[in-house]
């Protein structure tokens, strides 16, 4: 397995992985500009790009994944929730799929509360073992942090969703799994972001301090002081739902 993590604009983490022996690839998060980066790491490891995938629609940065996916001939992916707010066309993606790329299993984990379509990406070597190695956690979970609930307008309800997608489908997993989120610090999709760009589920249960605290506080903790909103947020939402 090879595994690629590029830093980015607005402090946005993309990543590249897959299987070099069966030579199949993924593309997630990808930022507009970057896309002949991606396309040289994939002639580079001997790969074909098989997914280009967004974790969400992203209110912080232009999204270059729709325009990979047609350099390369991909499907462009995002959770199914997205069909009748996404202008154009999509592979849709529910909550437990399996994708392959050769000897690498990608899970598909439906993680909403930052927006409604939210997912986390759980990822098994099956050459290393039969277990998951690592996640990739979009905006749903940070290194020191947690994604901010009020993009959507819906800032509580949001919220207690996104407590739920924690409990229910990150914190569960092995401690010794390791964490690949959407954003580093300087971002401003949530507040108190580390700038060291990977952790491990146990590391962030002990230290993250939204992981530890009841339904109701983490609500109240994760809604008193909301970073502003991002710069052209708008405009770059439209652009990335549009046709």
């Amino acid at each position: 397995m090879f595994f690629r993590q590029l830093a980015t604009k607005e402090s946005s983490l993309s990543y590249f992985f897959g299987c070099g022996t069966k030579g199949k690839s993924m593309a997630v998060d990808v930022v507009a500009g970057d896309e002949e980066w991606f396309i040289e790491e994939a002639k580079k490891a001997g790969v074909t790009i098989n997914f280009v995938i967004d974790t969400h629609v992203h209110a912080d940065h232009y999204s270059g994944g729709r325009k990979l996916a047609q350099m390369v001939g991909a499907p462009y992916c995002l959770h199914e929730s997205d069909k009748g707010i996404v202008k154009f066309d999509f592979e849709p993606l529910s909550d437990g799929q399996l994708l392959n790329l050769g000897n690498v299993d990608v899970e598909v984990l439906h993680t909403p509360g930052h927006t409604p379509d939210s997912i986390c990406l759980l990822v098994t070597d099956r050459r290393r073992g039969e277990l998951p190695w690592f996640v990739i956690t979009g905006d749903t979970l940070f290194v020191g942090s947690i994604g901010r609930p009020d993009l959507a307008g819906k800032e509580k309800e949001m919220a207690g969703q996104l407590y739920e997608s924690l409990h229910t489908k990150l914190l569960p997993l092995p401690n010794e799994i390791e964490i690949y989120p959407g954003h580093q610090a300087g971002s401003v999709c949530g507040a108190g972001l580390s700038g060291k760009p990977s952790s491990t589920i146990g590391f962030e249960k002990r230290w993250n301090p939204g992981l530890s605290m009841k339904r109701t506080d983490f609500i109240e903790y994760l809604t008193k002081e909301i970073p502003p909103r991002p710069a052209e947020m708008d405009r770059m939402v439209e652009a990335n739902i549009s046709a």
